[in-house]
């Protein structure tokens, strides 16, 4: 990384603690990852920036506080199993892939799918397994799972992600729709119940059924 960056990196971090980021673990290795290595290369200035930026399959790789924010209130463990419902640009799967013992992750638009898969090989990540699919339906085969972490807003809580968490597991999901303000929500499974707690306000794009094989 060249020093500009390394420079912008180190007052992102410092705004994420000023914002209440406390994991250090998190912040550790949102420390060690290039986020420059998931944007387009016109975009490596903004790398830095605590926004949200374009990717492709009109998608986005998300601000670096959610990111941050999103993985400290999962409260992921090294032996957790994970599932991600949106690898997207793999950024927050890199993230996720380093805090924890195995992750599963699915995504619908195939260039994002390809390109993860890429990246992962790069940062010879092997505890992650990739999934072209429908994540509205989750990964079943492989449930269930100690934690879920969805990055696209639902206007409600799939039933089928919410059966896939074990008991005592923790899933974080943006919901509302795309008009109104969607909020991240933490549940947690207590047997046959799940308890919801309303986090924060925040704005992502739809969680989608279906599969798209083109840009």
């Amino acid at each position: 990384m060249n020093s500009n960056l390394d420079n912008k990196k180190n007052l992102l971090l410092e705004k994420l603690r000023e914002l209440g980021i406390k994991d250090e673990k998190v912040l550790e290795i949102m420390a060690e990852i290039p986020r420059e290595d998931f944007i387009a290369d016109y975009l490596r200035p903004q790398a830095y920036e605590n926004a949200a930026l374009p990717i492709e399959s009109e998608q986005t790789i998300s601000q670096p506080y959610i990111v941050a924010y999103m993985t400290q209130e999962l409260k992921v463990k090294k032996k957790h199993k994970v599932l991600e419902i949106g690898t997207g640009s793999g950024y927050q799967s890199v993230v996720l892939a380093r805090m924890c013992k195995r992750l599963f992750t699915v995504e619908r638009h195939m260039p994002l799918y390809k390109g993860a898969e890429e990246m992962f090989k790069k940062f010879r990540l092997f505890n992650i397994t990739t999934l072209f699919g429908n994540g509205i339906k989750g990964w079943k085969e492989q449930a269930p799972f100690d934690r879920i972490m969805v990055t696209a807003a639902g206007e409600d809580i799939p039933d089928e992600l919410l059966y896939q968490l074990k008991d005592g597991g923790i899933m974080i999901i943006p919901v509302g729709g795309q008009d109104e303000t969607q909020h991240i929500v933490r549940v947690t499974r207590e047997g046959d119940d799940f308890k919801v707690k309303t986090l924060l306000p925040v704005k992502f794009v739809p969680l989608l059924s279906g599969i798209v094989h083109s840009s």
